[in-house]
């Protein structure tokens, strides 16, 4: 009997993902992604800030650093309170100026991502300069407005739900939100339509799994065994954060790879 066909577009996924060097590409991802860090986090809670007052923004943010690894939790966490600090007396058309400015600066990002997504469905980006902008401006926003979003709904679930089922339950909510932006990445990027629904929900379904218990691993290693300040002093949290970053974008190629592999089996 052969493989069952999860299991061979796993091993088939694997194997593409390590022959393309997704760990080295997505290194070049994780860099891109710390250098729109600031922007991105600056764009989501600026926008969040229209409808909430600025003195919350770090208080929602805090929920979803709870699958960052501690340091890089707290390195997010500071930044949030830094963004909110420092737009509380803006007027609503300064807000809408920052906006935009964040989301060009955070653009570069999902420049680095759509490439990377190309190259894993072996699919020729034929995309002019402007419409490969567009796209990246498009899934930038999308970042933007899903964090926003998130941060109100999983502080929600935390306050409704308290305690550990509160966490249990804003960690679910973020794999699933992981999941979702996967599975439209993983449709939406390749400029040729080549994957189908249940070869895309393989690929999001494996990144969503895979990132979540990536997340708490990395994260329990980080705080019981890494002692990553010892080793790099002040930039043990910048570290801690750009291994999650570098863990979180191969496991989005690794995802994109096995929907690849899927689409291509009979």
């Amino acid at each position: 009997m052969g493989m069952p066909p999860l299991f061979a577009s796993l091993k088939t996924g694997w194997s593409r993902a390590s022959d393309s060097n997704s760990g080295l590409i997505a290194a070049g991802i994780a860099y891109y992604g710390f250098l729109a860090l600031v922007p991105m986090l600056a764009a989501a809670f600026l926008t969040y800030g229209l409808v909430v007052e600025p003195a919350t923004i770090a208080e929602h943010g805090s929920s979803l650093t709870r699958t960052l690894p501690g340091a890089a939790g707290e390195l997010v966490a500071g930044q949030l309170e830094n963004i909110a600090a420092r737009n509380t007396g803006d007027s609503r058309f300064g807000l809408l100026i920052a906006i935009a400015l964040a989301l060009f600066g955070a653009r570069v990002a999902a420049g680095a991502l759509i490439t990377a997504i190309d190259m894993a469905f072996t699919v020729q980006d034929e995309r002019g300069f402007i419409a490969s902008n567009l796209l990246a401006l498009v899934i930038t926003s999308g970042a933007v407005l899903a964090l926003g979003l998130m941060a109100g709904i999983t502080t929600l679930v935390a306050t409704v739900l308290a305690g550990s089922i509160g966490a249990f339950a804003s960690y679910v909510l973020i794999g699933l939100a992981g999941f979702g932006g996967a599975f439209l990445a993983y449709r939406v990027v390749p400029q040729r339509k080549i994957v189908g629904r249940g070869a895309a929900m393989r690929g999001s379904g494996l990144f969503a799994l895979g990132w979540l218990t990536a997340s708490a691993a990395f994260g329990f290693y980080a705080s019981n065994f890494g002692n990553y300040n010892a080793t790099y002093g002040s930039l043990g949290a910048v570290i801690v954060f750009l291994t999650w970053l570098w863990l979180s974008a191969f496991l989005l190629l690794l995802g994109a790879h096995v929907a690849a592999a899927s689409t291509q089996r009979p």
